[in-house]
C-alpha cells in the first residue's frame, strides 16, 4: 500500500486562477481564415463539453468559425501532439488537461513532445470536480459501503478511466491506495465509451469529471457516491466529499486549458487570452458553464504556465510512488 501522506502530498490541486478584467476592445492580431480547434478525448467527454461551450462565443469575438476536432486516444496526447506540431500561426490550438500536456507524455517512451519546450499555455478555461459514481445496480449505496463491498472482493472489482495516467486514473487510485483496495483499471479512449460501460453495468467504480455524469445522475442512471474535492459542491449539495467519508485531505479535480504551439507569438497568444476571459464573463455563457459543472477559469498566460509546470512536478510524484507505466 502507498504511504497516504505521500499520496497526499503528491496530489493537492490548484484552485482555478482568477479572471482577468476583460482588455483592450480589439487587438492587432484576429485569425484570417477557419480556426480549428482540437480535443484529444471522445465527443461527450469534459474537455469535449467545455470546448463545445466556448467555441461559440470564442467564434464571434474572433470574427471567424471554430470547428471542434476530436482525435481522442493515449490519454489525449494524439491531439496535443497534432498541437504541439501545427503551424505558430493562432489557426491550430488544442483544449487539453494535465494529463495530457504534463503528465502522460514523459511516460512515453520515446516521449512524443517535450512537455516545456513544444507547446505554449494560452488560457486556463475551467476546473471541473471529479465524482465517484457507481451502476444503479450496485448495491453500494455511499463510499464507505462501496469501500467494505471492494474490500470484501480483492481484486475482483474494476474501475474505468479515460486512458492511463489520466486525472481519473489517478484520482481513483489514490483512493485504492488510501482505502486498502485491490482492483483492475480499464482505460478507455475517452469519457463517452467509459460511460456507457458503467451504465450498462459492466465498470463497477467511476471517478470521472462531474459534467460528464450530470445529467445520468440526475436521471438516475447512475449513483454518486461523493465527489473528490474539499467541500460538498454546489451542484449537489448533500452529495458527501471522499474526505468526509473517511479519508481526510483527499482532494482532486480536473482542468482544462487553452495551448497551442510552440512559438506563437506573444500578440497571438494574448489576443486567445483575452478572447477566453471575456468569454467566461459572458453574463449569458457563465451560467451555462456552472450549470453543466465546470468553475469558470480565466486569468492570463503566465498563470496558466506556472499552473501547467506546477502540476507536472506534483503529479511527477504520484505517479513514481504508485509505479504507473505506460506499456
Amino acid at each position: 500500500m502507498i504511504p497516504r501522506r505521500r499520496l497526499l502530498a503528491a496530489t493537492a490541486l490548484p484552485f482555478a486562477a482568477p479572471l482577468l478584467a476583460p482588455g483592450p476592445a480589439r487587438a492587432a492580431w484576429a485569425p484570417d481564415r477557419p480556426v480549428t480547434m482540437l480535443v484529444g478525448f471522445a465527443p461527450g467527454g469534459g474537455t469535449d463539453i467545455i470546448t463545445r461551450l466556448l467555441a461559440p462565443a470564442l467564434q464571434a469575438e474572433l470574427g471567424q468559425p471554430i470547428a471542434v476536432e476530436n482525435r481522442p486516444g493515449a490519454s489525449g496526447t494524439i491531439a496535443a501532439l497534432a498541437g504541439c506540431r501545427a503551424a505558430p500561426d493562432g489557426q491550430t490550438l488544442f483544449m487539453t488537461t494535465v494529463s495530457a500536456s504534463a503528465v502522460v507524455p514523459p511516460l512515453m517512451q520515446p516521449p512524443p513532445f517535450d512537455i516545456h519546450r513544444d507547446q505554449t499555455a494560452i488560457c486556463l478555461a475551467a476546473t471541473v470536480p471529479l465524482v465517484a459514481v457507481v451502476p444503479m445496480s450496485s448495491p453500494a449505496r455511499d463510499l464507505g459501503a462501496f469501500i467494505d463491498y471492494a474490500r470484501a472482493r480483492p481484486g475482483q472489482l474494476n474501475y474505468s478511466s479515460s486512458g492511463v495516467a489520466t486525472q481519473q486514473h489517478l484520482a481513483a487510485e489514490l483512493l485504492c491506495a488510501e482505502a486498502g483496495l485491490r482492483m483492475t483499471h480499464v482505460p478507455f479512449r475517452g469519457t463517452g465509451q467509459a460511460v456507457n460501460e458503467i451504465l450498462a453495468g459492466r465498470i463497477d467504480l467511476a471517478i470521472d469529471t462531474f459534467p460528464t455524469y450530470l445529467p445520468h445522475i440526475r436521471g438516475e442512471r447512475v449513483r454518486a457516491l461523493a465527489t473528490t474535492m474539499p467541500r460538498r459542491i454546489e451542484w449537489l449539495p448533500d452529495l458527501p466529499t471522499v474526505a468526509e467519508s473517511g479519508f481526510p485531505g483527499f482532494d482532486a479535480d480536473v482542468w482544462y486549458m487553452l495551448m497551442g504551439p510552440a512559438g506563437l507569438p506573444a500578440p497571438i497568444r494574448d489576443r486567445w487570452a483575452a478572447a477566453v476571459n471575456r468569454a467566461l464573463q459572458d453574463p449569458v455563457l457563465q451560467p451555462r458553464i456552472r450549470e453543466a459543472g465546470f468553475i469558470p477559469g480565466g486569468g492570463s498566460s503566465e498563470d496558466a504556465a506556472a499552473l501547467l509546470r506546477r502540476d507536472a512536478a506534483r503529479y511527477a510524484g504520484l505517479i513514481k510512488a504508485a509505479g504507473i507505466r505506460i506499456e
